[in-house]
């Protein structure tokens, strides 16, 4: 068999089981986070559907495709259909770039099956502008949700669109500049080299050592990049309804509700990448699968941790929620990546 169409057949398998590894890690985040929010709250949270609630998600999909798909009649129909995918698609594709180990391995058994070793890579792409690509395709979900409030012809949606293109748009800036200061240290967007880089810095090498400010930033952006509590502003019940989303159900709302979920995901992988030394590990060197191990390991406190912020911090007031991005978070930014490329340049140059 030609090798190229193996290892084009090998890409699309390792594709389809990434992709179906998010899904599933959305419908898990459905139960962990309502266990979650429950146990800090003093609640037992969802037990009814199966043991300990654990077939809840389960439950909860059932339930969203057999719901009744109503389109009310004074929506823009295409882009109203067009908008929950457009949420969803740039969170799955996001995770193309971030590396789950630290090299690549020969597939075992390819020899005898294929009559050729076949190598496989832990990542989708490892391109040497990765940081860039993320920072593109997150800007994108921010086009599914406006779509979505403006061609539900709306009150509540339209404000809950407008309110996710301001604050989306703003906190990419100071998101940008903690990521400069990142930059600046490695002197390189490929993902991979930065883990790397981590790792040669050993012991306390992690940026979220060396650079604390940037990853304080970067988090609380990305929070409300991924409008997660307390950022949740374009949703806000208690002001818009539902938002964006107030004239959506069904199905379309799950594509919605899951690409927040994944984007949780990914944001966490990411900042596992980036801060948190990715797959870097006791071992990995001997065993790389062990990278992966760490990884994931680091993710589930990255989860914990945000699945922690919305159980303790209130939803803020969203004029607020502007200042702070550009009276303190941005200028902070900045005064972060001046500091940093003083400091290189004094003691690296």
């Amino acid at each position: 068999m030609d090798p190229d169409l193996i290892t084009f057949i090998v890409e699309i398998i390792k594709i389809l089981i990434i992709g179906t590894a998010l899904m599933l890690g959305f419908a898990a985040m459905t139960l962990i986070e309502r266990k979650a929010l429950a146990r800090f709250t003093l609640r037992y949270g969802p037990n009814r559907a199966g043991k300990f609630g654990l077939l809840q998600p389960i439950a909860d999909m059932f339930k969203m495709f057999f719901k009744e798909e109503v389109i009310p009649s004074h929506v823009d129909r295409v882009v109203y259909l067009m908008a929950p995918a457009l949420s969803l698609i740039p969170a799955l594709i996001g995770f193309a770039v971030v590396p789950l180990a630290s090299q690549p391995f020969v597939l075992p058994f390819s020899e005898q099956i294929f009559g050729t070793p076949i190598l496989v890579t832990p990542w989708v792409a490892d391109v040497n502008v990765g940081l860039l690509y993320i920072l593109a395709i997150g800007s994108l979900g921010t086009y599914g949700v406006i779509l979505a409030g403006w061609s539900s012809n709306n009150k509540y949606s339209l404000l809950g669109g407008l309110r996710t293109g301001a604050q989306m748009l703003s906190y990419e800036l100071p998101m940008g500049v903690a990521l400069l200061s990142v930059i600046l240290m490695t002197g390189t967007l490929r993902l991979n080299e930065m883990v790397q880089m981590q790792g040669r810095l050993g012991g306390f090498g992690w940026f979220i050592f060396v650079q604390p400010l940037a990853f304080l930033i970067f988090f609380i952006s990305a929070l409300a990049e991924a409008g997660r509590s307390p950022f949740d502003l374009p949703e806000t019940e208690n002001e818009l309804i539902g938002g964006f989303v107030t004239e959506y159900g069904g199905m379309k709302f799950g594509l919605f509700f899951g690409a927040e979920y994944v984007h949780v995901v990914v944001l966490s992988f990411i900042v596992s990448t980036i801060f948190l030394g990715g797959w870097q590990g006791p071992g990995v060197t001997q065993f790389p699968f062990l990278g992966v191990m760490y990884l994931l390991f680091k993710v589930a406190l990255v989860i914990f941790l945000i699945l922690w912020i919305r159980a303790s911090v209130p939803r803020v007031r969203f004029d607020k929620l502007m200042q702070f991005c550009w009276k303190f978070l941005l200028p902070l930014g900045i005064v972060n990546l001046v500091v940093t490329a003083i400091a290189i340049s004094v003691f690296y140059f």
